[in-house]
């Protein structure tokens, strides 16, 4: 089989049948049964942030140069940088690294940026928050807003602890994000009850919360919580299966806006104007993500990389050791990728 049909089957595979949103009846029915085409939200404007890659050269050290290009088109294109992410091999950096990440992007990017606030550790490790308060500070103090990563200290917490955790961090940072990360992603990924969502809301200086789980209805019983309590707290999107969420008031925080921030940009303000080109760009650009995103999972870093590299925005696509490696087949499949979203920009 050809492998552009094999890419647009898998994609059609990968994507979620729309259901009718379920009754939010044990967070005191916040909101009355309706559909998911009820809550669709046509017009509204978009935050966008995209998850970036920390491009790598072929002796394995980071490729400084690219990354400030990709950092800078990013911001040209008009979405928000996300550095020190999953995206970026935050789990594989050192410090230092994390550090100099932190220091480049402040100076590219000033204060218009979110970064990974990560605390290494392994499996059984209790939960360190001082060393959560000092990464969060780290952030802060370079100009960023924060995003707690999770770790497996973290998410061993019992709901009520982790709601604590997130209080205490409102001391360190008066703006930070939180972020729920399914196992699909990492073995210490976790998705917190609804309630335990709830009661984050109620958190004034978390300003929002990236939501990893991959699943529409998990997502859309966020959307109507939030709605109904607190309307400006940003339900970010990592869904790249179903990066029209968007849809229905989520923002994004997502890997794949890295492979193309600007058909990302684009499609954004399409929706935003009502204009029906926003659906064919998105088919394109989920189709992509479907590819990407394929187990296992984590390998997506490469596609990114290939990706960039084929549209000219850096200069290699190798990835640190440690990450999952896509076989070579995969650029010319990328390839028709990049050639269609060319012809659609």
């Amino acid at each position: 089989m050809d492998p552009a049909v094999r890419t647009w089957r898998e994609a059609s595979r990968s994507l979620q049948a729309l259901a009718a949103i379920a009754l939010v009846g044990h967070t005191d029915e916040v909101t009355a049964q309706r559909t998911a085409v009820d809550r669709l939200r046509p017009r509204r404007p978009i935050e966008g942030h995209a998850a970036l890659l920390l491009p790598h050269g072929d002796d394995g050290s980071v490729d400084w140069d690219s990354f400030g290009a990709l950092l800078s088109s990013t911001l040209t294109a008009g979405l928000v940088p996300a550095v020190n992410m999953d995206t970026g091999f935050t789990q594989l950096l050192d410090d230092a690294t994390r550090r100099k990440v932190l220091e480049v992007t402040a100076g590219i990017a000033g204060s218009d940026f979110v970064a990974g606030a990560f605390v290494p550790d392994t499996a059984g490790d209790a939960f360190d928050p001082d060393a959560y308060l000092r990464a969060l500070g780290e952030v802060t103090a370079a100009g960023g807003v924060p995003v707690v990563f999770p770790s497996h200290g973290l998410n061993a917490l019992d709901p009520d602890d982790w709601v604590a955790a997130h209080r205490r961090f409102g001391d360190e940072s008066d703006a930070y994000l939180a972020f729920e990360l399914g196992d699909m992603f990492v073995d210490y990924g976790r998705i917190y009850p609804l309630d335990t969502y709830a009661d984050l809301l109620e958190i004034g200086s978390c300003i929002g919360a990236k939501h990893s789980s991959l699943s529409r209805q998990a997502e859309w019983d966020r959307l109507a919580l939030r709605d109904d309590r607190r309307g400006d707290f940003l339900v970010l999107t990592g869904n790249d299966l179903a990066i029209d969420m968007v849809c229905w008031g989520s923002d994004y925080l997502l890997g794949l806006a890295t492979f193309a921030p600007d058909a990302f940009a684009r499609r954004d303000a399409y929706w935003a104007e009502g204009d029906d080109r926003f659906f064919e760009l998105n088919d394109v650009l989920q189709a992509l993500g479907a590819f990407a995103f394929r187990s296992p999972v984590p390998a997506y870093r490469h596609d990114a990389a290939m990706f960039l590299a084929l549209r000219g925005v850096i200069a290699h696509d190798d990835v640190p050791a440690g990450c999952p490696r896509r076989g070579d087949a995969d650029r010319a499949v990328l390839a028709t990728f990049a050639e269609r979203l060319r012809q659609l920009l």
